[in-house]
C-alpha cells in the first residue's frame, strides 16, 4: 500500500503532466516492456538467490529513481528509470504471489478449509491493501494540485471555467492525442507542485522498503522449501529459467493468456486513457486524483468482498459479474460525451471500473494459484508477463489511436478472454469430476475387498464352530483415532 501510494499516484498523472511528445506514456510503456523481459528471465532466479522476502526489498527499491526523475522529466531520464522499475517489478510481484500462495496453503491445511477459497481470500486481503494505495496516492496529488494555481486555488479563475465547447467536443471517445495541442485543461502544473508531490512519493518508497525489511516474516517459517513445491527442488539456473517457458506449453496457461492480457489493457486504459481523454479533458488535471480515489476505494472494498464471498457462491458468478460490468462500461464510454456539468458520472464510471478490476485481480490470480500449485513462481511470472504485455500493447498505441478505437480493441480482447476462461473452467470441472469418480471407485473396490474378506472369515469361523468377530465400523475407528490424537 505504501509503495504503490507513490507509484500509482505518479503513474496516473503521467499521460497528463508529461504529455509533451507523449513522454509520460512512453515512460510507462518502457516500464511494462522491461517487465515482460523481466518476467521471462528474472523472477525464479532472483527468488532462488535472495528468498521471497529479500527479493521484495531489493525489487521495491527499483521504483525510487522513477519517482525522483519526475523533477527532471526527459526521455533520457524517465525511460531508463522506467526500465529499472520494470526489471524490478516482475520479481517483486512473483515473490509476493509465491508468499501469499504458500502461506494460504499452510493456513488451509491448519484450518481444514478448501485451498482454492483460502488462496483467493488471501489475494483479496492483499488487493484490499494494494488498492487503497489509489486512495492515498491520488488524494496526495489532488490536494497538492488543487491548492495551487493549477487547481484554481489561487486568485486565478478555475480551469473548468475556461473550458470551451470546442475543447469539449474532442473529449471522450473522440479524444486523439495528436489533436489536443493547446487544450486549456492539459497544461503541465507548476514545477513547485511537482516537486512537492515527488518528495512525498519518494518518502513513501523508502518507508515501504523499511517496513518489509524490518517487519515481514521470512517465508521459510511457512515452508519456503516445502516438499513437492517448485521452490523445494534444487534446480540449476538454466532449469529455473526454462521453467517459465515450460509453463507456457500448458493448455490452461495458453487459454488464460487473453484474459490476462486484458487485465493489463484495462488497467492501462483507466490509468492513462480515461484520466486523459475523459477526466483531464473535461474536468482538468487537478480532478484526476479525486476521480481515481473512487476507483481505488471501490476496488479495495470489492477485492476483500469477492475474496470472502467466493467460498459461498463459487468463482464463476463473480467472473460473470466482472465481464458484464466491463462490457457495459466500454459500450457506454463509446457514446458518452463527458461534460464538467455532470461530474458525478465520472465518479460512477471510475467506481464501476473498480468493481470489474477487482474481479479480475482476485479471481484470475487465485485461479493461477489453484491450477499451478507446484509451479508457483513460473505461473505467476507468466501472469505478470502477459499482464505486462497488455500494458505494453495499450501504451504502444496510446499516442497514435483515438479513444474510440482503443475501446473497440478492449471489447475484442475481453470477448476472447472470456471464451478462454470458460474453456479452462470446463476442463477444470471435468478433471475434478474424474478425480472424484476415481476416488469413489477406489473406495468401492476397497469396501468390496473388506466385505469379501469378512465373508470368508465368517465361513471359516462357522466351520470351526467359533463365533464371528464383530468388525469395528468406520465411525468407531474414527472415534478411536480421535481418542488417540487427544
Amino acid at each position: 500500500m505504501v509503495q504503490f501510494t507513490a507509484f500509482q499516484g505518479t503513474a496516473n498523472l503521467q499521460s497528463s503532466i508529461n504529455a509533451t511528445d507523449g513522454l509520460g506514456t512512453v515512460s510507462l510503456s518502457a516500464i511494462y516492456a522491461a517487465l515482460v523481459v523481466s518476467c521471462i528471465f528474472l523472477p525464479t532466479l532472483i527468488i532462488r538467490k535472495l528468498t521471497a522476502k529479500w527479493t521484495l526489498v531489493f525489487s521495491m527499491l527499483c521504483y525510487a529513481p522513477y519517482i525522483a526523475f519526475q523533477l527532471f522529466p526527459r526521455f533520457y531520464t524517465l525511460v531508463p528509470a522506467g526500465i529499472l522499475v520494470g526489471l524490478g517489478a516482475a520479481p517483486m510481484w512473483a515473490s509476493k504471489a509465491t508468499y501469499l500462495t504458500q502461506v494460504g496453503q499452510v493456513y488451509a491445511k491448519i484450518t481444514e478449509q478448501a485451498v482454492d477459497a483460502i488462496i483467493v481470500r488471501f489475494f483479496g486481503f492483499f488487493f484490499l491493501a494494494w488498492q487503497t494505495a489509489e486512495l492515498w496516492g491520488n488524494l496526495i496529488s489532488s490536494l497538492v494540485l488543487s491548492s495551487g494555481a493549477h487547481g484554481g486555488g489561487s486568485s486565478s479563475s478555475s480551469v473548468n471555467n475556461t473550458i470551451t465547447a470546442e475543447d469539449l467536443q474532442f473529449c471522450g471517445a473522440n479524444f486523439c492525442v495528436h489533436r489536443v495541442n493547446g487544450h486549456s485543461n492539459l497544461e503541465r502544473p507548476p514545477e513547485h507542485e511537482i516537486f512537492e508531490i515527488s518528495m512525498i512519493y519518494l518518502s513513501c518508497i523508502l518507508a515501504a522498503v523499511a517496513i518489509i525489511a524490518i517487519f515481514l516474516d521470512p517465508l521459510k517459517r511457512y515452508g519456503e522449501k516445502r516438499k513437492g513445491s517448485q521452490s523445494a527442488q534444487e534446480l540449476s539456473g538454466m532449469q529455473l529459467l526454462s521453467a517459465t517457458f515450460r509453463q507456457m506449453k500448458k493448455p490452461n496457461q495458453q487459454l488464460l493468456i487473453p484474459i490476462t492480457v486484458f487485465i493489463g489493457m484495462e488497467q492501462a486504459f483507466i490509468g492513462a486513457d480515461f484520466t486523459q481523454a475523459y477526466v483531464s479533458c473535461a474536468l482538468g488535471i487537478h480532478q484526476i486524483g479525486f476521480v481515481m480515489i473512487c476507483f481505488g476505494v471501490v476496488n479495495a472494498v470489492c477485492s476483500i468482498l469477492f475474496g470472502s464471498v467466493m467460498k459461498y457462491i463459487g468463482r464463476t458468478p463473480i467472473i460473470v459479474l466482472g465481464a458484464v460490468v466491463h462490457f457495459t462500461l466500454i459500450s457506454v464510454e463509446l457514446f458518452w460525451r463527458p461534460s464538467p456539468d455532470n461530474p458525478i458520472i465520472f465518479y460512477a464510471m471510475s467506481g464501476l471500473w473498480g468493481v470489474g478490476d477487482a474481479v479480475w485481480q482476485t479471481q484470475i490470480n487465485g485461479l493461477y494459484g489453484l491450477l499451478f500449485r507446484r509451479n508457483k513462481e513460473a505461473a505467476f511470472s507468466n501472469y505478470r508477463l502477459w499482464e505486462s504485455a497488455g500494458f505494453v500493447i495499450a501504451y504502444a498505441y496510446a499516442t497514435t489511436l483515438c479513444a474510440r478505437m482503443k475501446l473497440y480493441i478492449l471489447l475484442a480482447v475481453l470477448t476472447l478472454g472470456c471464451m478462454g476462461y470458460v474453456i479452462v473452467e470446463i476442463l477444470y470441472r471435468r478433471k475434478q469430476r474424474k478425480v472424484k469418480r476415481q476416488e469413489k471407485d477406489e473406495f468401492d473396490k476397497k469396501e468390496k475387498e473388506k466385505e469379501a474378506e469378512a465373508n470368508k472369515t465368517g465361513i471359516d469361523s462357522n466351520i470351526n464352530g467359533l463365533p464371528v468377530p464383530v468388525e469395528e465400523t468406520d465411525d468407531e475407528l474414527d472415534d478411536l483415532e480421535e481418542d488417540i490424537i487427544k
